[in-house]
Order: C-alpha cells, then structure tokens, then sequence
C-alpha cells in the first residue's frame, strides 16, 4: 500500500513537473541557452501569444509586441526597428521547430527577448 502511494505521488510531481516546465530559448548566435520565457498574455492585433525573458516586465512586452505587430505586414522577414517601452527593438521572423515566430530584440541589451509565437 505505502509502496503504491510512494509511486503514484512520485509519478504525479513528474507529471506536474512536465507541464509546468518552460522551455529555454537558445541565443542565435551561440545556441546558448536564453532564461526562461514567462508567458505575458496575447497580442491583440495578431493573436500570437506574447512572452519575454526575465528581465522584459510583461508590460512592456506587450508594448513591444503591439509597436511591431502595427508594422510587420509587407516586411517579408525583413528586420524591423520600433520604439517601444523605453527601448528600441529589432524585430523580425524567425524559423522554429516546426512554426516560425517573431522575435524582437532590445537594441541596447541583446538579452532582452520579446518572443511573439502561436
């Protein structure tokens, strides 16, 4: 019985572990990983979740996000630069496994990450 128990709670936390787990992202240059990336809400022009590395507060993310999403139709991939929360971010297309996603980058703090993704 104690046994049983001892299993099935253990199985429960690896299961709650699995789904609470961020994912890293990787720096493009290095494939080193980033910080995780805590979900920040959706973008309302384009209906893509919004998240930012930790050091991105969520509101500003969503500003940055809302600035390029006013502006990325017709740039076919090309990088964009908005100003948004203070900054200015590099904002472009990038090819994921398997979807692409938008990513912006500040300017300034290469390790500030504005990832816009469905």
């Amino acid at each position: 019985m104690h046994a049983t128990r001892t299993r099935t709670i253990s199985a429960l936390l690896a299961a709650a572990a699995f789904c609470l787990a961020v994912p890293a992202q990787t720096s493009a240059g290095t494939g080193a990983p980033r910080t995780p990336t805590p979900f920040c809400g959706t973008d309302r022009a384009s209906g893509l979740g919004v998240s930012a590395t930790e050091n991105v507060p969520c509101a500003g993310a969503l500003r940055a996000a809302a600035a390029y999403t006013k502006v990325w139709h017709g740039t076919k991939g090309a990088p964009v630069e908005v100003r948004a929360a203070g900054a200015t971010w590099k904002c472009q297309e990038r090819q994921g496994d398997p979807n692409p996603y938008q990513q912006c980058v500040d300017t300034q703090d290469d390790t500030r990450l504005v990832l816009l993704s469905s």
